[in-house]
């Protein structure tokens, strides 16, 4: 049996960039709107919005690119309106009232990301967008739709994962599965975990459409 056991989807997790280069860990930081009211979790895709700040992202199977797309959510800081203290959080709590919020955002255009596959793309599902699926080294090359699932409150954590069809390869959607993960592979050598890069014209630094 693989060991570790991938046993759900955890968002995306920055793990290099493309070509081999080093990802040291460079994030920005960029505004989060007092109130804005909706959980961002760490491994979440996000968006800017206008003025400037940043959104979660609903990217799934577009088949072309939609304008904003900056990079995926490591967390974030604010101020608490309850203890008046400064707060670094996992995830971004909805509708916390803080006027200096701050996300740390992976905005790298070129960065990869591992996340786990799973078996359909119903969201919130667990027979689909919560089941992790194992396919084979010929899913490399392959395009992949986001599943957006619920992120968990308890961890913090995001449950994006992502989803490949047959006849995804011919398909423009967002991502591309550039390698698989061998530790986590199955007795029978395929793969629950890929890395993946968003396909070009996707990412807000290679588009030219501003927000």
């Amino acid at each position: 049996m693989a060991y570790p056991i991938v046993s759900g989807p955890y968002g995306l997790k920055p793990i290099n960039l493309i070509g081999g280069q080093v990802f040291a860990g460079a994030t920005r930081n960029i505004p989060i709107a007092s109130a804005y009211n909706t959980n961002i979790f760490y491994g979440d895709i996000v968006t800017l919005v206008a003025g400037g700040t940043v959104a979660k992202s609903a990217l799934a199977a577009e088949t072309s690119p939609v304008a904003g797309l900056i990079g995926v959510f490591l967390g974030c800081s604010f101020t608490s309106p309850v203890t008046k203290q400064k707060v670094f959080s996992q995830y971004w709590p909805a509708g916390t009232v803080a006027s200096d919020a701050v996300a740390i955002v992976c905005d790298d255009p070129d960065a990869l990301f591992k996340v786990v596959l799973v078996a359909g793309s119903t969201a919130d599902d667990v027979t689909s967008g919560l089941l992790p699926a194992y396919l084979g080294q010929t899913t490399v090359g392959s395009n992949v739709q986001f599943v957006q699932n619920t992120g968990s409150t308890a961890t913090g954590d995001s449950k994006v994962a992502v989803y490949t069809a047959a006849g995804a390869t011919t398909t423009s959607l967002p991502a591309r599965v550039v390698d698989v993960v061998p530790d986590t592979a199955n007795s029978s050598g395929n793969f629950v975990e890929v890395i993946v890069k968003f396909n070009f014209g996707y990412h807000s630094y290679y588009n030219a459409t501003g927000v």
